[in-house]
């Protein structure tokens, strides 16, 4: 059965996993001041991070949650996994192997 590369029809699994993972992943990016400031306090706390994290833990939650739950994002994310699912459709070539770089000389 050939599938028809720029269907948009979502399966179970593409909803509930590899789309929140992409959300995931550009909400730390858009979030990195945040991961940044929690990653330093966890480094110089130590043991006593979880007690004096709390601000810091609370800033990316919130900035992470503020994504998780903006229906625009989801959307943005949809689509940028569409478009990937298409493109691997037509060539049969995963966007990773396709964004590395192949070696000039042998």
């Amino acid at each position: 059965m050939a599938l028809d590369p720029s269907e948009q029809h979502l399966r179970h699994v593409e909803k509930d996993v590899l789309i929140p993972k992409i959300m995931r992943e550009k909400a730390r990016e858009r979030c990195s001041e945040q991961v940044q400031d929690f990653t330093k306090c966890c480094k110089d706390s130590g043991v006593l991070m979880v007690v004096k994290c709390r601000k810091e833990n609370s800033a990316l939650k919130d900035c992470l949650t503020s994504y998780y739950k903006d229906p625009a994002f989801y959307e943005e994310c949809k689509m940028e996994y569409l478009k990937e699912r298409e493109e691997f459709r037509r060539t049969g070539i995963p966007t990773k192997k396709r964004l590395q770089k192949l070696p000039t000389s042998m």
